[in-house]
């Protein structure tokens, strides 16, 4: 199995009452590089004799292979996922792969899932050769994405999504973020707000968040706050927000994160959303409690040819 992040030639943005798409002059549906790593993982396989791994027996080493392409650099980011505790029955198909690859390559990574499961990244990572983090220019600012933290899929319509999020954010404003991830959306703030509270969970988002926040200029590091854990143990960072961003998984919003927006709704609340279902959930409930109203409603297809997208509701407090 090879994972590649899509690329769409499509750019699709839905607005209440409008409806803009924007088109891109690339039929691609992801980077050539990613078709190019697959060719060179094949022969790489073969030529080290590496047995890939069969679901039903589990047995074999190779589980799947995940390539992100960088975009400034066009380089590749590319971890062997093994069925394995540890990276040495590995090495020589590592070692011919980069052979192959060459400059086109970005960062080398194994990943240990020696697991019965269908899950396909195991919780080791060990940096075999190159940069430990992919490096993308978002929102204006530098934001690292180590190879088992979550990365959008089609990073142009990303942009634009971040854009129309910091469009609604004013300069001065107290900014809280939920679920950020590497800093995609917050990050670009700090050079504009008084500050930006950022609250993420999973421990390789935290790793390019604090890659991040370290490669801002010093008088924007001095905004940052950072509140590590789940986003229901860290509510004191809505203390004193003008604007809160949530971006949660697809289940949508923490129980007592979604009670604590009802019961002292913040100015403007900026909900971005994979999953319309728990959207459509969490919307009634926040307008449901009197606090807040829906200003705004963007659809971005930021998933390619497949029935899910992006959706931005943006919640001012009810006067």
């Amino acid at each position: 199995m090879v994972r590649g992040r899509a690329r769409s030639p499509k750019l699709g943005i839905f607005q209440a009452g409008t409806h803009r798409v924007v088109d891109i002059p690339d039929c691609r549906i992801h980077h050539p590089l990613v078709n190019e790593v697959a060719a060179a993982a094949k022969s790489a396989i073969r030529a080290s004799a590496t047995p890939p791994y069969s679901d039903a027996e589990h047995a074999g080493l190779v589980r799947a292979i995940q390539v992100v392409v960088e975009r400034a650099s066009a380089r590749a980011q590319v971890v062997i996922v093994a069925n394995d505790a540890g990276p040495e029955r590995t090495r020589p198909l590592a070692e011919a792969l980069a052979e192959s690859l060459g400059a086109r390559l970005q960062g080398l990574w194994w990943n240990g899932n020696p697991e019965r499961t269908n899950v396909i990244l195991g919780p080791r990572f060990e940096l075999l050769r190159g940069a430990a983090a992919l490096r993308e220019r978002i929102g204006g600012a530098e934001v690292f994405f180590p190879p088992g933290a979550f990365g959008q899929s089609h990073l142009d319509l990303a942009d634009a999504l971040i854009a129309r999020v910091h469009g609604w954010i004013p300069d001065g404003a107290r900014v809280a973020e939920f679920h950020a991830g590497c800093g995609s959306i917050g990050l670009g703030l700090l050079g504009r707000a008084s500050r930006v509270a950022f609250n993420e969970e999973n421990a390789h988002a935290l790793e390019g968040l604090a890659l991040g926040i370290a490669a801002r200029p010093e008088a924007e590091r001095a905004r940052a706050r950072l509140a590590a854990g789940p986003a229901g143990s860290n509510l004191h960072a809505l203390d004193g927000a003008d604007v809160v961003i949530v971006d949660p998984p697809r289940k949508g919003l923490d129980p007592e994160l979604a009670e604590a927006l009802c019961t002292r709704p913040p100015e403007r609340l900026i909900y971005v959303s994979c999953g319309i279902e728990s959207f459509a959930r969490d919307a009634a409930r926040l307008v449901s409690g009197g606090g807040l109203r829906l200003a705004e409603l963007e659809a971005f297809a930021c998933f390619p040819y497949t029935e899910h997208a992006e959706t931005m509701g943006v919640f001012e407090r009810a006067s």
